[in-house]
């Protein structure tokens, strides 16, 4: 019966964009506690692309599985002890994270505390753009590295989805903001607030920044080693990418600061600090590009291509 089943990007094994296949599986129903939303839009992340090859968190999803965690949509259903959502509120999160959340779907169930109320305002295409971006840009900036008014914070990828947005999140905090980026997207971090900006392909960062309390590294190997030497003495690296960045406690320890790993988490209470932000205009997410359901293989094109300004964005539903 069509009422019981739905449209939903699945894989059967791990691979290049060619192995997402557009298909139709049986529609999930909520657990207790969970609820049932129905997805309007979904985001799209490199680590979706990580995930699609199997290099990343495979151990905790079997195949075939359905790739995705932004979700942005309506709540359809809610399981027996939901009291926080009813069916019609517009919600929005990052379920499950690393576990499979099958955000590429027209329906996804998750515990009720791992969504929040979209931000007043907010379309499903921009509330879709921030949940795994926005959180790992908070939970980096305030929850790790404790951003304080006046504070100096380099952003690496700076226009990048968790850049930008956490470039707009430092500044919300009266931090000085550094940026890099090509030089091609200068003007759009100063938009956003950056107080300074280097273009990271001709000119080498380490060698130029000093004095920095935070950065925020989106990369990892020896460039995220030589960003160490930017900090103050006892200044903080957080690190989006230490897995691939060996030596890295070792190195700070050399140079008097310190360096902390990452991966970010569902958390109701953090999306609504992100939700207050939205409201008061301090926090806008950059969708550069809308593609339809069926089209997320070039999605995942688009984000490996490494040029992505912002966001990519599926519609999942109208």
């Amino acid at each position: 019966m069509r009422g019981q089943i739905m449209r939903a990007i699945q894989q059967e094994h791990w691979g290049g964009p060619e192995t997402m296949r557009l298909v139709d599986i049986e529609r999930p129903r909520p657990l207790y506690t969970e609820v049932l939303v129905k997805v309007i839009a979904a985001g799209v992340n490199p680590v979706d692309c990580f995930s699609r090859e199997g290099r990343a968190y495979a151990d905790v999803r079997t195949l075939p599985f359905v790739n995705g965690w932004d979700v942005a949509g309506i709540v359809e259903e809610v399981g027996y002890g939901v009291t926080r959502f009813r069916p019609g509120d517009r919600v929005y999160g990052m379920p499950w994270f690393p576990r499979a959340a099958g955000a590429y779907a027209e329906y996804v169930t998750a515990p009720s505390h791992q969504f929040a109320r979209m931000p007043t305002g907010s379309s499903f295409t921009e509330a879709a753009a921030l949940p795994l971006a926005a959180l790992t840009a908070w939970q980096m900036l305030v929850d790790i590295a404790k951003v304080a008014p006046g504070q100096r914070v380099l952003v690496s990828a700076a226009a990048g989805g968790v850049g930008h947005l956490a470039v707009q999140i430092a500044k919300s905090f009266g931090a000085h903001v550094i940026g890099t980026a090509r030089s091609a997207e200068h003007d759009f971090l100063a938009e956003l607030g950056a107080d300074e900006t280097i273009d990271y392909t001709t000119t080498d960062i380490a060698a130029t920044v000093r004095d920095v309390d935070i950065v925020l590294q989106m990369y990892g190997g020896d460039p995220a080693l030589r960003m160490l030497e930017t900090l103050r003495p006892g200044g903080i690296l957080v690190n989006g990418q230490a897995a691939w960045t060996p030596g890295m406690y070792e190195r700070a320890a050399e140079l008097d600061v310190r360096a902390s790993t990452f991966l970010v988490e569902p958390d109701r209470a953090d999306l609504e600090s992100l939700t207050d932000l939205v409201e008061k205009k301090q926090l806008r997410p950059h969708v550069e590009t809308v593609l339809p359901l069926e089209q997320a293989a070039e999605a995942h094109r688009l984000i490996e291509q490494g040029r992505t300004t912002g966001k990519i964005v599926l519609t999942v539903a109208e």
